[in-house]
């Protein structure tokens, strides 16, 4: 996510209950995948559960973006 986003994020999230629990579950799954890349090698699992918070990451990004969508064209 760029910055320009992040920011966007952050300004409205407060107002915006599924945008900050978004925002928050966003945050965990960048943490974790972290933790994953971090590894040498991965097991079978864990390359699985590498895939399904990537899979998780982008699907609430994707709605992150919807949700900032109606901020963004208020301002404009």
């Amino acid at each position: 996510m760029e910055e320009k986003e992040r920011l966007l994020v952050m300004k409205f999230s407060e107002g915006d209950p599924e945008l900050k629990k978004l925002w928050t579950e966003h945050l965990d799954y960048e943490q974790k995948l972290r933790e994953l890349e971090k590894k040498v090698h991965l097991s079978p699992e864990e390359e699985l559960e590498k895939k399904r918070l990537q899979k998780l990451k982008l699907s609430g990004k994707d709605k992150m973006f919807e949700i900032l969508k109606k901020y963004t064209v208020r301002e404009n």
